[in-house]
């Protein structure tokens, strides 16, 4: 686990030179087809040297969640594991990770009438003030998520006029499916914030240079894709599509695109500080691989 661009699939591409591991990836972009820059999906080199399952599953109109996530990755993990090989999960999307070994909430299902009603106050209103009004009936759920969230914070709103319960509350009612294998939690990301920070420049300007923009272009060009379609709202296509719209300039959309992608890395690092049981790789004291390797022997029980 860790936070975007904290080197995970670089260190996922070792350990299963030297354990006998296949890949799962638990990110909810690169389950998407056609998304290959945008999401830093692993490359045909990377791929050859390390299959991932659970990448490429989707078309980017379909919608994917962390349910059918728990359901593709439990599959995934029972036939490497019929095969006397062990799941390494890799990614980035904490929520997948807990409803994996956690279970799912008992939460409802979207509500079209109550969305639409969602988005007309919030084109009046504002998504800052849609956010205060989460704060005054979900105080924990608001905290937990940032203003500028659309997605997340429409969620929360309307699962609580849905239910007339708080979100926060129903996350709490788990419903708690035992997860038939022994974990090993690894996290990787620099103590410096600041070094993450510039690997997200970096790696935000390498995906410019790849063809970040005539990735968006192209996939705009289909008729079923739109900028409120769930795969066109991840991190970077956003800020992108903004830019497309003619709405932003050229430096104002990699601007934006960089402070969006270090929130999404601050909001990993929130998830993981709540985690239980994280074995957390330090890069300063040097050969993160020998790190993971020690733990994943011990943890495992592996020669």
């Amino acid at each position: 686990m860790g936070p975007t661009a904290s080197g995970k699939t670089a260190l996922a591409i070792e350990l299963v030179q030297h354990l006998p591991c296949d890949i799962i990836s638990v990110d909810s972009a690169l389950v998407y087809r056609g998304m290959d820059i945008g999401t830093a999906k692993p490359d045909a080199a990377e791929l050859s040297q390390a299959p991932h399952r659970l990448i490429d599953i989707c078309d980017p109109s379909e919608a994917y969640s962390a349910a059918r996530f728990r359901q593709d990755a439990l599959s995934e993990m029972a036939d490497i594991s019929a095969k006397g090989r062990i799941p390494l999960l890799v990614g980035g999307t904490m929520l997948y990770f807990r409803a994996l070994e956690f279970g799912l909430s008992p939460l409802p299902e979207a509500d079209p009438e109550i969305r639409a009603e969602l988005e007309r106050e919030a084109a009046d209103l504002g998504w800052e003030t849609m956010h205060r009004q989460l704060e005054s009936v979900d105080p924990e759920a608001a905290a937990r998520i940032h203003p500028n969230d659309p997605q997340r914070i429409q969620r929360a709103l309307e699962v609580y006029r849905l239910t007339g319960q708080p979100l926060s509350r129903l996350h709490g009612q788990e419903e708690q499916d035992a997860l038939p294998y022994h974990l090993v939690r690894l996290a990787r990301a620099p103590s410096d914030r600041a070094v993450l920070h510039q690997r997200i420049a970096d790696r935000f300007y390498k995906m410019l240079e790849l063809g970040f923009e005539e990735e968006v272009r192209r996939l705009l060009q289909r008729p079923d894709l739109h900028p409120d379609t769930p795969a066109m709202r991840s991190v970077g296509y956003r800020q992108m599509i903004r830019y497309l719209q003619g709405e932003w300039d050229r430096e104002t959309m990699i601007e934006r695109g960089i402070i969006a992608t270090r929130q999404l890395a601050k909001r990993q690092f929130t998830w993981l500080r709540s985690y239980p049981d994280v074995h957390w790789l330090d890069e300063e004291a040097g050969n993160i691989l020998q790190q993971a390797l020690k733990i994943l022997r011990t943890g495992l029980s592996l020669k």
